[in-house]
């Protein structure tokens, strides 16, 4: 076999790096090249490195070697400088489809196309993963793949299952929905699953909403005459909810042992969703109202109420009038402001400030007139996830992206493969890779706000100390005869005007 796999993990000695020096020099067989895999290599000892180092300083014209590491940081220098990195992706499910279908077909397999989406989507990329997948349901199946032992294998639920549960959660119907999640687990069903496979049906009925070939074109799921009704009957709001709530309910999993109880919870939530507010009903009630005359009882209430209006206006511009003629009045308390939600534990405020310690409105136009190149240059899910994103704040060496939905934030926080190609193609466009950092856009003015603070704060307390060491008796009344609009000449307001513009930025004195 040309082609030889090694796990680094349990084969990181010397010994075993010197059998394959001394093998790669015998020429391939069949291929054109050896080709050696050494998968987790950065758990090579450091003799093992060693030794594996003259082979890689002149290596055979006939062999090619693959160090295939997930942590390439603790790899030592002198190899990185003789290889070149090449980011591995997942292989999209249309070329897992089109690979499975190529086998079978060689095989004289009989097999079902919706069995080997099925298996496609599962798989997430690995083709590995999608060819084993394939050998258990086709030992089920006596030699053929059928969607039935598909399901089996891979623990998933049925899409007819899936149309009838959403049906049911539109419809308001808890009570079927509750049953649909008692079959569901009676069949053996992974809660955890089927919790990934509703999410991903939402996320096709939201690709389909937004543009039916992108759905198509990836081939994720079936798509029948239920599914577009579907797609029809529910807002992308009442969507973006479900995807929140099942989010939620995925980490809750993790930590129970009765999973059967989070369901039958999440199914009473998504069901009793707010309709979300539209105001194109507004003018049918409106003419709905004017069509029929107003009951005398109607009438007397409304001139009731219109005397009571009149009488606490009269009231309210009494009281302004007694304030301005008092000379001094007492200090009215400011009602207290809503507490801001507090920050996500995840949001990266380390990387965070450096970039806004350093950031330019200048620097933030010049993301914004590449952003539609970067966003073309990303594949079909990529540019779905960053659909709803937009840079706001840019220095030389980063910029920070807000994400309109907290979900589709997490989403993509958790994409290594989204932030490789974008600073792939950062690189290709400006010929730099600025660090990339995402936030929520909820709580981007609370982040802004924050750093404002701090920064003043901290030009406080060297003011401070500057007056400690050189105190000035008349500075108190030199400060009452400060001009405010020394107030545009403050540090702080400054770095403000850098960061958002002149245009947006009121200055209030305390």
């Amino acid at each position: 076999n040309d082609v030889i796999e090694i796990d680094a993990a349990s084969n990181n000695g010397v010994e075993e790096i010197r059998d394959i020096r001394d093998k790669a020099k015998y020429a391939p067989t069949q291929a054109d090249y050896k080709v050696y895999i050494i998968d987790e290599v950065h758990m090579l000892s450091t003799g093992a490195f060693n030794a594996l180092l003259k082979t890689l300083e002149e290596p055979p014209t006939n062999v090619i070697f693959i160090l295939a590491t997930t942590e390439p940081h603790k790899i030592p220098a002198t190899i990185i400088s003789r290889t070149q990195k090449f980011d591995f992706k997942r292989i999209k499910p249309q070329d897992i489809l089109s690979r499975m279908e190529y086998i079978l077909d060689q095989k004289k397999v009989a097999y079902d196309d919706k069995a080997l989406k099925l298996i496609a989507k599962a798989a997430e990329g690995g083709m590995r993963d999608a060819l084993s997948i394939l050998d258990q349901a086709m030992s089920y199946g006596d030699n053929q793949i059928t969607y039935e032992n598909a399901l089996l294998v891979t623990g998933s639920v049925t899409n007819e299952l899936l149309t009838t549960y959403m049906q049911q959660v539109v419809a308001k119907d808890t009570k079927s929905a509750l049953i649909t999640i008692q079959k569901i687990l009676d069949e053996g069903k992974d809660a955890s699953r089927f919790i990934e496979d509703l999410t991903s049906y939402c996320q096709d009925i939201l690709l389909y909403q937004q543009d039916p070939g992108i759905v198509e074109e990836m081939e994720l799921g079936v798509i029948d005459d239920q599914f577009k009704e579907l797609s029809q009957k529910i807002t992308d709001q009442e969507i973006y909810q479900m995807i929140s709530e099942l989010n939620a309910i995925s980490n809750s999993l993790r930590y129970t042992a009765n999973p059967d109880v989070y369901l039958e919870v999440l199914t009473v939530k998504i069901t009793h969703l707010e309709q979300p507010k539209s105001t194109s009903s507004a003018p049918a009630a409106v003419h709905s109202t004017n069509q029929q005359a107003p009951s005398p009882e109607t009438t007397v209430e409304i001139q009731q109420l219109t005397q009571e209006v009149d009488r606490l206006k009269a009231e309210v511009e009494s009281l302004k009038q007694q304030a301005g003629s008092t000379v001094e009045t007492p200090a009215v308390s400011e009602p207290a402001k809503a507490s801001a939600p507090a920050l996500d534990t995840h949001i990266e405020l380390a990387k965070i400030y450096p970039i806004l310690g350093q950031a330019t409105r200048k620097q933030l136009n010049q993301f914004k007139e590449i952003w539609p190149d970067l966003m073309n240059a990303l594949s079909v899910t990529q540019r779905a996830v960053m659909h709803v994103s937009s840079p706001v704040a840019a220095s030389e060496g980063g910029v920070i992206v807000a994400f309109e939905y907290p979900f589709v934030y997490q989403k993509a926080q958790g994409d290594s493969d989204l932030k490789d190609a974008l600073e792939n193609n950062l690189d290709r466009i400006v010929g730099k890779v600025p660090q990339i950092v995402f936030v929520p856009e909820n709580q981007w003015p609370e982040i802004r706000h924050d750093y404002l603070a701090n920064h003043r704060n901290q030009l406080k307390g060297k003011k401070a100390g500057s007056n400690d060491a050189d105190p000035k008796p008349d500075s108190t009344d030199d400060a009452d005869e400060r001009p405010a609009d020394d107030a545009e000449t403050q540090p702080v307001v400054k770095k403000a005007e850098e960061l958002f513009g002149k245009d947006i930025l009121d200055i209030k004195n305390d």
